[in-house]
């Protein structure tokens, strides 16, 4: 009987464009090579590892070099999906699921493909589990779709399989690799309300570009705007346009919190997290049938 990653390559693999194979920890990861990008991607969570486009010399998105790919345990690093809620979960605020099952559970590869201009395409499917029902009550297909090229765009869609309402917060957590996060700067959340998790979820608005000298938690509510990190480090600005995502969380834990997270610890200066989200009042409710399309694509230029 073929393996399950004999039967992956068999039905998915695209050549050097895609293949699967495992990690050194024994998890199945995707590995993309087509003539726009590289990226990994761990079945696992569907989180998406590492991103580069081949006109830049390194990674946008970040991957600690301290990381390791452990069952249950995702990274501090990537792009991981928070679903179907964001930070606790409201049903069960004990909960030790911070963010969400769908980050530390299995995913099935439902189809691939080359885009005309070379790009990989993957579509993923989050496979029900007895945990994640015990957490959240309520029955929904979550899929993700990655087109990796020159640009990477994400599609996470949420479908209420269910004969009730249902409601979810989320978000794609992606840690972005800058050359110096206290140098960089986030613009185009200019005038917007946040909550600020660091002080106890308090209310502000945001004067000017987001800069970076301590500790910033984040969530920024009631925006769909693009946003741009500019990295004078690197000599380069990454694009951030969404879809479907009424919140922006940006994150940095900084040197104190930092230090007690293993695969962070003294990288903290080298990432910086501004995640597309549907958080706190931005929750999104779908009635029997409904379907919400949350969908991000970065880009990367030279400043």
């Amino acid at each position: 009987m073929n393996t399950e990653l004999e039967q992956l390559n068999a039905r998915h693999a695209l050549g050097q464009s895609l293949k699967f194979s495992r990690d050194p920890g024994g998890l199945i990861v995707a590995e993309i090579e087509n003539p726009l990008a590289s990226a990994r991607l761990s079945l696992l969570g569907a989180h998406l590892l590492q991103w580069r486009p081949r006109t830049t010399s390194l990674p946008v998105i970040w991957y600690s070099p301290k990381a390791q790919l452990v069952a249950g345990k995702p990274p501090h690093s990537g792009a991981p999906v928070c679903w179907p809620w964001f930070g606790a979960n409201p049903l069960l605020p004990d909960s030790p699921f911070m963010h969400g099952c769908a980050r530390k559970q299995s995913w099935e590869v439902m189809e691939s493909g080359l885009a005309e201009n070379g790009a990989t395409r993957l579509l993923m499917r989050l496979l029900p589990s007895v945990e994640l029902h015990q957490q959240w009550p309520y029955s929904a297909q979550l899929t993700l779709e990655l087109v990796i090229g020159e640009t990477l765009r994400m599609t996470l869609t949420t479908t209420n399989t269910g004969d009730q309402p249902c409601q979810i917060t989320e978000a794609l957590h992606t840690y972005f690799q800058v050359g110096d996060v206290a140098a960089a700067r986030v613009l185009g959340l200019e005038d917007c309300v946040y909550l600020d998790k660091a002080a106890n979820f308090a209310q502000g608005k945001q004067q000017g570009a987001v800069t970076f000298s301590g500790e910033v938690d984040k969530i920024y509510v009631d925006t769909e705007t693009e946003c741009v990190i500019e990295d004078p480090a690197l000599r380069r600005q990454i694009r951030i346009a969404k879809s479907g995502s009424a919140s922006t969380v940006v994150w940095t834990p900084w040197r104190e919190k930092a230090a007690a997270m293993s695969d962070v610890a003294e990288e903290w200066p080298h990432m910086l997290c501004v995640e597309s989200a549907n958080a706190a009042h931005n929750a999104v409710t779908l009635a029997p049938g409904g379907i919400h399309e949350m969908r991000v694509e970065y880009g990367v230029s030279a400043m």
